[in-house]
């Protein structure tokens, strides 16, 4: 059973969805209504069954693609676009899956930090992609090594 401070958390982020549909219907060019229906289906993906959450994932890049074919440099999108592609990746069963997924979020801090270099939260989150990386190729090497000795 969810708690009560969680429900009232997917019924908050249900309405910002539904606001931000709404205002997306009226003015489809507002790359900030777009990158905040992001951030509300980020956090609405949390509630979901895997398959359910992948498809909302994949709806939020979809809607930060069109974000930053407004306005190409708006890091915030560059941002959530990272973490959209990370969520993206440990939702992924298999390495081989997740690696494209975490190289996409490492791009796009990357990217980020370039239009807003001095923002501490975009340089953790490129510095945590990176970590994830390497993780991962580590994991990866280790696996081929198993396989070798077996």
């Amino acid at each position: 059973m969810e708690s009560s401070s969680e429900l009232d958390r997917l019924h908050f982020f249900e309405q910002a969805c539904k606001i931000s549909e709404a205002t997306y219907a009226s003015n489809p060019l507002d790359a900030d209504n777009l990158t905040r229906w992001v951030g509300a289906l980020l956090e609405l993906s949390q509630f979901q069954s895997v398959p359910d959450s992948q498809k909302m994932i994949q709806d939020a890049i979809s809607k930060l693609e069109e974000a930053l074919s407004i306005n190409p440099k708006k890091h915030d999108a560059l941002w959530c676009l990272g973490n959209a592609q990370t969520s993206f990746a440990f939702l992924t069963n298999k390495e081989d899956e997740a690696r494209p997924y975490f190289e996409k979020a490492a791009q796009y801090f990357q990217q980020a930090v370039d239009e807003d270099p001095s923002n501490e939260i975009y340089l953790k989150s490129l510095e945590i992609s990176t970590r994830c990386l390497s993780i991962l190729t580590k994991a990866e090497e280790d696996m081929v090594l198993l396989n070798v000795i077996h």
